[in-house]
């Protein structure tokens, strides 16, 4: 990607966080958008396909990427919370966009998000090749279902108010990851 490339899409990203601020995500238009990023409509559209696609782009730029290599070098824990501390670090922004709901929900776009990343993480680690023991077991599939458990702790906690410390939730989560249902239902 070249330089100039990623200033636009830098700032169109700043300009969609800024707007969110002050007008609710569903009234925002492109227009707005290229307005606050100082760029001509044509030029959002050559990077995005819409606001949607920009609010995933920031998803994946500020929260997924900067975890990527703590993930390829096996730093799960460590990953968790740079996650939940980058979320809190612009808890504003991240709340009102967890209100976008319908279809392009905010939940949705995050989900695909993780879901793309552990795909790509998975099937690194696979490379292709199908679970021994249950076929059915599929790259895919276990990408969507930790993105989609990854999903909900992260959905739940910024609807919480993001009280709970990034270290304490990463604790949480790992708890949850490593208790089978029925461990879970013994303790209770």
């Amino acid at each position: 990607m070249t330089e100039e490339k990623k200033d636009v899409e830098l700032a169109l990203a700043e300009s969609l966080k800024s707007l969110t601020a002050r007008t609710p995500f569903e009234k925002i238009t492109i227009k707005q958008i290229t307005d606050g990023a100082g760029v001509i409509r044509v030029t959002f559209y050559n990077h995005f396909q819409d606001k949607y696609d920009l609010l995933g782009y920031i998803v994946r730029r500020e929260i997924l990427e900067p975890v990527r290599i703590l993930l390829r070098n096996s730093m799960y824990r460590e990953a968790l919370i740079l996650i939940f501390s980058n979320l809190r670090k612009d808890s504003a922004f991240y709340q009102k966009a967890c209100k976008i709901e319908g279809q392009n929900s905010f939940e949705e776009i995050t989900e695909n998000c993780i879901y793309e990343l552990l795909l790509e993480l998975f099937s690194e680690r696979r490379s292709g090749k199908p679970h021994s023991k249950f076929p059915w077991l599929t790259v895919e599939t276990m990408a969507r279902y930790y993105a989609r458990s990854m999903n909900y702790v992260v959905m739940e906690w910024i609807r919480s108010g993001m009280a709970v410390a990034p270290e304490e939730v990463a604790d949480i989560y790992e708890y949850i990851m490593s208790h089978s249902l029925w461990d879970t239902l013994d303790e209770l």
